[in-house]
């Protein structure tokens, strides 16, 4: 390598790609879309992760060096934090890799206008390949050592059978049937969040009525059951996801279900039971990271508009819309005045052309607002 003088276009290179307002949101979106198993992650966790890596990677390069002990402490977090989430740690590598090229594409645009030649581009790929060898090694080597933690212990039949059961298959009809578990009428799938009481909660409602089988599996409590817990409520106050009926074979697909069920259960604040079919445009929507760019891509212009308004008109309209357009139940909700939810409703509407009062424009505007909001996380 050169002096410092020489090294100097790459560390404005650098700075300039750090810089680019459009660069995480784009690679965040490219992430959720090409790896399946990210996508079903909040916006805003894989967007504080990225974020992170992407700064820790910048400045090891800028300083030609490699990863430092503070840096690899946070790549370990997020191997485990992984793991506990159910991402395999495939998926965890692939979506370091879109980011990668997402990244390095951005930078090889900007490297004529900041004084970096191709050779001098490759010497800093070479540093940075180095660096992202030394985070992946530490990265797998925490997600594996998290999933063994996780994996039931010999005595541990509810998570042993629950495991089967989600897995699907064969193993998942015997499952079931060890479990006793009624299949005539189909199995049905609940998810909570293990922080709180989420998890202790639904465990305890399930030991009260029988014929289910639930255990703590990758930081979520699952459930199986042999009856509907739509037609047989389950006594409940936090956050549930539900899908079902299916058959053993298809649990996991249901498993999916009952995730994205509760995810938008909390994007709307819903608590107890809450079936995938009662809220499939929600789930829709936090599926479809792709349509999620492009409305943001076409209503940049009125972003920006708004300038510091953006986030307190986003809230204003979502409210107001779940509100069923209520402006006296979204002000109360916002501990502000009526006339201020109807002056941004209206401002909404002007800047973005997007009709809130009718049926489709609802659902755009709603879906908009929502993802300003993640955006702003």
């Amino acid at each position: 390598m050169s002096g410092h003088d020489d090294w100097a276009p790459v560390v404005d290179l650098i700075e300039r790609v750090v810089c680019d307002e459009d660069l995480l949101p784009s690679t965040v979106a490219a992430v959720r879309t090409m790896v399946r198993e990210i996508g079903t992650l909040h916006p805003s966790d894989i967007a504080g992760h990225t974020r992170a890596l992407l700064t820790a990677a910048t400045r090891a390069v800028a300083a030609r060096r490699g990863p430092t002990e503070a840096e690899l402490s946070f790549v370990e977090e997020l191997g485990v934090t992984r793991a506990r989430q159910g991402v395999s740690v495939e998926a965890v590598l692939s979506a370091i890799h879109v980011a990668e090229r997402q990244i390095w594409s951005r930078a090889r645009e900007l490297a004529a206008a900041a004084g970096v030649g191709p050779d001098r581009l490759l010497d800093a790929r070479e540093l940075y390949d180095d660096w992202a060898q030394a985070v992946r090694t530490r990265l797998i080597k925490a997600h594996r050592a998290a999933e063994a933690d996780q994996k039931p212990r010999s005595g541990d039949r509810d998570a042993a059978i629950v495991r089967r059961l989600l897995e699907g298959g064969s193993a998942a009809a015997l499952a079931a049937a060890e479990a006793g578990l009624p299949v005539s009428g189909g199995l049905w799938v609940l998810a909570a969040r293990a922080d709180g009481s989420g998890a202790a909660e639904l465990a305890e409602s399930l030991r009260a009525c029988g014929r289910a089988v639930s255990a703590l599996l990758e930081g979520m409590q699952f459930a199986v059951l042999g009856w509907s817990p739509v037609a047989r409520p389950v006594g409940v106050e936090v956050p549930v996801g539900a899908a079902g009926p299916a058959e053993p074979e298809e649990l996991p697909a249901l498993r999916h279900l009952a995730v994205a069920a509760l995810a938008a259960a909390e994007s709307t604040g819903r608590r107890g039971v809450v079936h995938i079919a009662h809220v499939p445009v929600l789930a829709a929507v936090a599926d479809r990271a792709d349509l999620t760019r492009a409305l943001l891509d076409r209503h940049r212009g009125a972003q920006a508009a708004l300038g510091a308004n953006a986030e307190p008109v986003a809230l204003a309209v979502r409210a107001w819309l779940e509100a069923d357009r209520d402006v006296n139940a979204a002000a109360a909700r916002l501990f502000v005045h009526p006339n201020t939810v109807r002056n941004r409703v209206q401002r909404f509407a002007e800047v973005t052309g997007i009709d809130p009062y009718g049926t489709f424009g609802a659902v755009d505007a709603w879906w908009l607002c929502r993802a300003w909001l993640d955006g702003e996380r």
